[in-house]
């Protein structure tokens, strides 16, 4: 493991430390980049278990550890009991948790003789909607010199999505939210959609020959899509920690967690742990220790629509600016330590 050389990075971007040496998650310069700031690696190698007086709560940032959090009984929702708990996995990824979540289908494919007969009338699920909005999105764009895909794609998708899907008949970020309980109050944060759409759209287009792969169609390219959006919920996650609570004392990696107590799992810290993952900077869809569990939970809503915006979002934006590249000197930039994702991303369309 390399040596931490923070204290030979310029003073802006030193992690600020507590108290013992531990880094503070929420102390100035900590969410302006805490993978280059090395702050989950100090974390990872040399304060396993630490209190964070800041987030009011206890540190994970192993993968094992985090792990432990998100599946084990022994952990439950914060601030109470009503959230999930072990063996269903918490909260993670777009999903929210939500009590009343039912799952949404996923729709776009035409069902089976065999299904017709029982359901003359099919759920067609988002999957359509999701399509239109994006490419409507995509051709408003497709003319210009200079885009900025966060502020006119990422943005208005899932709210196009939506709108289109209640009847309107174009993406409206004013559209009201389509009435219907549990699924609509789980997929409800766009604001985290549009932050994992943006990352995807990054991971992307910096790699001209992925571009290429997915262009290029075929039947490997649905799933090099959906490998591509789940390696960013690892490498680049929206939602960066996830708290739970104790209800016993817990043995982690670095000590014992007293109980009833708050512990906030750093998931961009775990995602990126080289004892779980190999090369964990790189973003490799293709990836032979691949984890589903920075997706979220399967039947989600959130989680349906983000992936249906990322599959549906690249493909409209390729169909309609084939040469789509970044924009002369651009280089994209995350932020963030409590959610995080790129703030701007400047295309060339053409």
């Amino acid at each position: 493991m390399p040596a931490d050389r923070s204290e030979a990075l310029p003073a802006a971007r030193r992690p600020h430390r507590l108290a013992g040496g531990q880094p503070g998650l929420l102390e100035p310069g900590a969410s302006t980049d805490p993978y280059r700031l090395r702050l989950y690696r100090i974390l990872r190698t040399d304060f396993p278990l630490g209190h964070d007086p800041g987030l009011g709560a206890w540190l994970l940032s192993r993968y094992e550890d985090v792990v432990l959090a998100l599946t084990d009984p022994r952990f439950t929702g914060y601030p109470h009991d009503g959230a999930p708990r072990g063996p269903v996995p918490a909260p993670l990824g777009l999903c929210r948790g939500s009590l009343v979540c039912t799952p949404l289908p996923e729709g776009g494919t035409a069902p089976a003789a065999t299904d017709t007969a029982a359901d003359p009338d099919p759920d067609p699920g988002p999957a359509p909607a999701v399509e239109r909005a994006a490419y409507v999105l995509a051709r408003r764009i497709a003319g210009r010199d200079r885009a900025d895909l966060v502020g006119e794609f990422c943005r208005w998708l899932p709210a196009g999505a939506d709108a289109v899907a209640a009847g309107l008949s174009s993406p409206d970020s004013s559209a009201p939210a389509r009435p219907g309980g549990g699924a609509d109050d789980c997929a409800r944060q766009a604001g985290l959609r549009e932050r994992a759409l943006a990352s995807f759209l990054a991971n992307m287009l910096d790699d001209p020959d992925l571009l290429a792969a997915v262009a290029g169609g075929g039947a490997g390219a649905g799933m090099l899509l959906r490998r591509a959006w789940a390696e960013t919920l690892r490498r680049d996650p929206p939602v960066q920690i996830v708290l739970r609570r104790t209800r016993t004392e817990v043995r982690v990696s670095g000590g014992t967690l007293p109980a009833g107590e708050a512990v906030a799992c750093l998931i961009g810290a775990a995602g990126r742990d080289p004892a779980r993952f190999a090369a964990p900077d790189r973003f490799d869809p293709l990836r032979a220790d691949a984890d589903p569990l920075f997706s979220g939970p399967a039947g989600c809503p959130a989680a349906l629509l983000g992936r249906l915006e990322a599959e549906h979002g690249l493909r409209a934006l390729l169909t309609a600016m084939p040469r789509i590249r970044w924009a002369e000197g651009f280089r994209p930039t995350s932020s963030g330590v409590l959610t995080r994702g790129p703030r701007t991303l400047l295309v060339r369309p053409s």
